[in-house]
This record gives C-alpha cells, structure tokens and sequence, in this order.
C-alpha cells in the first residue's frame, strides 16, 4: 500500500468520524466510560470529533507534503498508549501507519476500546491495513523501535526496558497560560476550555496561570462560571471536597470559586480541582519563569500566541507532543 492511499483511507476515516450519528456515539460512549467514568459523553464526542477534523484532506496533504517517507524497508513499531484522555494516542497510532510501518499497540486499562472501533473502521476503508495492526493489552514483542507515553515513574521502567531500541519515551508534561490583565471575557471563556475541558487531566490541558503581579482574580474566576458542569462529575467534586479541607486544615492561602480552587504555586502539575499560579514582574521574569520550565511544559497559551486560548486541545497533526517529530523519526527508522 504506498503513501496515497494510506492517505485516502485516513481521509476517509475522518469524514466518517465528522460524520458519526448519535447512536453510534452513544455506543462509542457506553462501552468507553465502563473502563474510565471520566470518560464522559461529552468528552468521548469532543474526543472523536477532534480526530475528524484533524484527519481532514487538506490537512494530512499539508502534514506530510515536507518529509522523504519510503516506501520501503517497513518497521514494527510498539506504541505503548496512555489513558487519561479519550483516544489520547491515536496520533501515534497514526503517525506509524502513514509512515509505512506496521504498528503494535499496548493499549491502555482505561482506553481499550475506542481505539478498536478506530481500527474497525480504517480496516472496513482499506483491509489491507489489516495486516500491518495489532492491539492487545498484554505484553509485547518482535518489534523494532517503541513510542511510549506515560508517567516518570513509568518512563523509568520504559527506559529500562525499551532503552536498547530507537525510542521516543515522553514523561510528565503540563500546560500553562500566560495572561496580561487586558484579556476579553470571550477569550477567559475560552481558556476554561482549556483549562476544564477533559476535567484537566490531558497533558495539553492549562493547570497553571502565570499572572502580572496585581492580577485581580475575582472577573477571571466569575468569568468561568460557565464551567461549573464539572462539578456535576462526583470524582471531581471528591477532589475538590479533598483539596479544599487539605488546604483549610493547614491554613494555606487559596481562592475559592465554589467548583473549582486557586493556589499560589511554583508546581506546574496542579491536583483535580485546583488550577495553581505564580506571578511576574515583568516581560524578562516571564521569559525566565517559562525557560526554567521548559522540559516540562507541553504547550503555552497566550493570546497572540501560536496557541491561542481554547486551542489547547485542539492540536494540529504537525504539532508533536513534547515537540518531538515523531513522523521524522518513524521515517528516519525507514531508511536505515
């Protein structure tokens, strides 16, 4: 199967995806949150139809039109998928097919299922993609290189493991906003979905502010009041409820919204509930607050910016988590 029609299968496949009708998506739904109850209808819907319109015609073409992919010499590779988000590895997943190279993916305890009705789908498009996938939740073998996503603890033992193999292994990384001060309601509106949408568990989604000093947070915190749905979620509410006492019993200064809590915090990674912040005094500190930082911030959102508030999750096929070219790497295996 050479690159053109790998491509028009995918392209095929996200049509089909834009195009899912309610029942489908109710099934879709139904089997997924009996894995993880975050997995909520809504988040499964934005999940799927985030892929349709990343699999769009125009941009495949665009993605793939700047790289040298072989056409032969393929590899297997093993992806080893994360969970905490619907379908979170399904850029990977693609990454590996369009590339030439078979794909054998671990697929994650709290995700096994969404990916299969994926894979149904690309296989009923073109079976000849049959041969080159392979899902399975026990361990793995006979492959040549790994991508593998997961925690630092778990990017220990990747290391460990997958060390003697070409590997990309991506550990812990979390997303912070940048505000001025002169933000619209429309646009703090729109970072809530970043900072909300999925109940904050993706590693794309905002869990920290940083804030001109003087920041007056009571607009900002009446501004995302819309996104008080969260707390309809009783795991969200468990940890909101648990964050709260923690920070009452030990006399930490916070704010409190009523569904939601702010802390002043040098962390980037804030707990369920909590979105933490940090000020600056200037365009410099910034700079350097981000620079310290810099391995372990998935994406920064700024108005103005390459990622504007409410795209965070929204990215496009060119942009690599942990800005590693993983559609470079898989074609570089190719070639040698």
């Amino acid at each position: 199967m050479n690159l053109s029609a790998r491509l028009e299968a995918f392209k095929t496949l996200g049509e089909q995806l834009r195009n899912m009708n309610e029942a489908e998506l109710d099934e879709w739904y139904f089997r997924a949150t009996s894995y993880n109850n975050w997995f909520t209808r809504e988040n499964v819907v934005h999940a799927v139809k985030a892929l349709g319109g990343m699999l769009k015609a125009e941009k495949l073409d665009q993605w793939v039109e700047n790289y040298d992919i072989p056409q032969e010499n393929p590899k297997k590779i093993a992806v080893i998928m994360a969970g905490n988000i619907p379908l979170v590895g399904f850029h990977d997943f693609l990454s590996v097919l369009i590339s030439g190279n078979s794909v054998v993916a671990k697929l994650s305890s709290q995700d096994p299922y969404l990916l299969k009705e994926i894979v149904a789908k690309l296989i009923k498009i073109n079976p000849e993609f049959e041969s080159k996938i392979e899902l399975t939740q026990e361990t793995i073998s006979g492959f040549d290189a790994v991508i593998a996503t997961g925690s630092n603890n778990s990017a220990r033992y990747f290391e460990q493991y997958f060390g003697k193999y070409p590997n990309i292994i991506r550990k812990n990384r979390s997303s912070v906003a940048v505000l001025t001060g002169n933000e619209s309601e429309e646009e703090i509106q729109a970072l809530g979905k970043d900072i909300f949408q999925y109940y904050g568990l993706g590693c794309r989604n905002v869990s920290k502010l940083l804030v001109p000093e003087g920041f007056d947070f009571s607009p900002f915190i009446k501004t995302l009041d819309d996104f008080k749905w969260v707390a309809d979620h009783h795991k969200w509410v468990n940890n909101y409820d648990y964050n709260k006492s923690i920070y009452l019993v030990n006399d930490e200064a916070h704010l409190d919204s009523g569904f939601f809590l702010m802390k002043e915090d040098e962390a980037l990674v804030s707990p369920i509930s909590v979105l933490f912040y940090e000020f600056y005094k200037n365009e410099e500190g910034l700079k350097d607050k981000l620079a310290k930082q810099e391995e372990r911030i998935q994406c920064v959102v700024q108005k103005g910016s390459e990622i504007e508030p409410g795209k965070a999750q929204q990215p496009e096929l060119w942009e690599y988590a942990d800005g590693v070219d993983t559609l470079e790497f898989l074609s570089s295996l190719n070639r040698s």
